[in-house]
């Protein structure tokens, strides 16, 4: 199948080949022709299988062929989890309608929002937004939407894991209600398939990849290691190697920043990207380790799934994540569109239980690889995957009969002897009040106390 196949115009597919694409990937096939007819879609992909053409192309088909944007109108909104994805969305809006009269925006948070307001001043066909810096824009009355035709959102199980569910909440309140939505996801778990009930209307369920699987293309294996020798490991296996364009993934922002300070002082030219960093040195980092002017890119999982490099050939796990899903969308970052990749994970003997949670959650064992040099003092222990087989329950025993009147015969005397205590009067005791009885009616008054006489 050819994107030809597709009911794409020529300007699109001039745009594709310039972009050196010749056959849509599985979810494009799936995805493009559902958006074309209108439909709403419901698509499960992993990151790398294309699916950002998946819905920015037909979105731009459609497009094409109506009114343009009036000011501070939006025609096509599509929402992102993280400014570094909303950056990509807006790059391939941008490649794609290169040879249409399309208008396209990116908006986003931690940068100054004057600017923003001046550009959405002239209207844009394609926003591409955060949720908090869209709902800002709003607010200021400088994006409308009675012109909106579609909605799609994007990442959006990391949306609700990061929090934002209140936001497309509202967001969703003020959108007008005929509208086409996408809703693209890694997963469809039970809290998305909640949120699409809210969102879609009777969608086309596209799925291409297993539930929290792996790409196939990616390598994966384990160098345990105790945790002090985690930064003198990585600093060889990067020499050793001659790796040139590695993402390394750490826990922490402070652990970011130091292992990047240790990779630079040995001659390792490294940058550090988190939530920390401004979004100009976030940018900054991203295009510089994209242009090969830096060859180790460190981050937090905050770009898990905002980095988007061709032929990425190696991730770092110099920290197990706490969460196991995000392990399979930081080694998401490698093995796209097909190429092959490694996913490289160094584990101290502290972080067995996670180790334990990936295993289990991508279905096999890590291939262990202990380095010369460098075998852990603390051994890692030795992990299985959980068995799925649930244990059959035992039938209950029936009552017998004599069992019951057994009951019966204890709960008829409580009765009596409840109702015995109640008509017997109440006996008192000298120098103190009333004794408490039990099952008796009204409680009666109690005597003020009376003080000891002072010697």
């Amino acid at each position: 199948m050819s994107f030809a196949d597709l009911g794409l115009s020529p300007a699109i597919l001039k745009a594709i080949e310039e972009q050196g694409y010749t056959q849509p990937s599985p979810i494009q096939q799936q995805a493009i022709p559902a958006v074309l007819t209108g439909q709403d879609v419901m698509a499960a992909a992993q990151t790398g299988t294309g699916k950002t053409a998946g819905f920015t192309l037909p979105i731009l088909e459609k497009l094409s062929g109506g009114e343009r944007a009036r000011p501070n109108q939006v025609r096509a909104l599509i929402v992102t989890p993280t400014r570094e994805l909303a950056a990509q969305v807006g790059d391939n809006v941008r490649a794609y309608a290169e040879h249409l009269p399309l208008t396209s925006a990116v908006v986003f948070g931690g940068v100054k929002i004057n600017p923003q307001m001046m550009r959405m001043r002239r209207g844009a066909d394609v926003l591409v937004a955060t949720p908090g810096r869209l709902l800002d824009l709003y607010q200021q009355k400088a994006v409308r939407f009675q012109q909106l035709e579609m909605l799609v959102l994007d990442e959006a199980d990391r949306m609700l894991d990061m929090g934002f569910i209140h936001d497309i909440k509202k967001l969703l309140a003020i959108l007008p209600k005929e509208r086409q939505n996408l809703l693209f996801s890694a997963t469809f778990s039970d809290d998305i398939r909640e949120l699409a009930k809210k969102l879609t209307n009777d969608p086309v369920e596209i799925s291409v990849t297993p539930a929290n699987s792996t790409a196939k293309k990616v390598e994966q294996w384990i160098h345990p290691v105790d945790k002090k020798q985690k930064p003198r490991l990585l600093k060889q296996l990067i020499n050793d190697h001659d790796w040139q364009q590695v993402l390394v993934f750490c826990k922490t922002k402070h652990g970011a920043n130091r292992l990047t300070r240790y990779l630079e002082e040995n001659g390792i030219t490294a940058a550090a990207i988190h939530g920390n960093k401004s979004q100009g040195a976030r940018t900054r980092a991203l295009a510089e380790f994209k242009s090969g002017d830096i060859r180790i890119l460190v981050a937090t999982d905050i770009a898990a799934r905002g980095i988007d490099i061709d032929q990425l050939p190696q991730v770092v796990n110099f920290d197990l994540p706490n969460v196991a899903e995000d392990y399979v969308h930081r080694i998401g970052r490698t093995g796209r569109a097909g190429a092959s990749g490694e996913a490289i994970s160094l584990v101290a003997a502290d972080e067995v239980k996670e180790l334990s949670q990936v295993e289990n959650l991508i279905g096999k064992l890590l291939k262990r690889d202990y380095v010369p040099g460098f075998e852990p003092v603390h051994e890692v222990p030795q992990t299985t995957l959980r068995s799925k087989a649930k244990k059959p329950k035992k039938p209950k025993k029936p009552k017998s009969p004599g069992h019951q009147d057994g009951q019966k015969a204890v709960s008829q005397h409580h009765q009596r002897a409840n109702k015995n205590t109640a008509s017997k009067p109440r006996q008192q005791r000298s120098g103190q009040g009333p004794q408490s009885k039990e099952g008796g009616s009204a409680k009666p008054a109690r005597r003020p106390r009376r003080r000891p006489a002072q010697a």
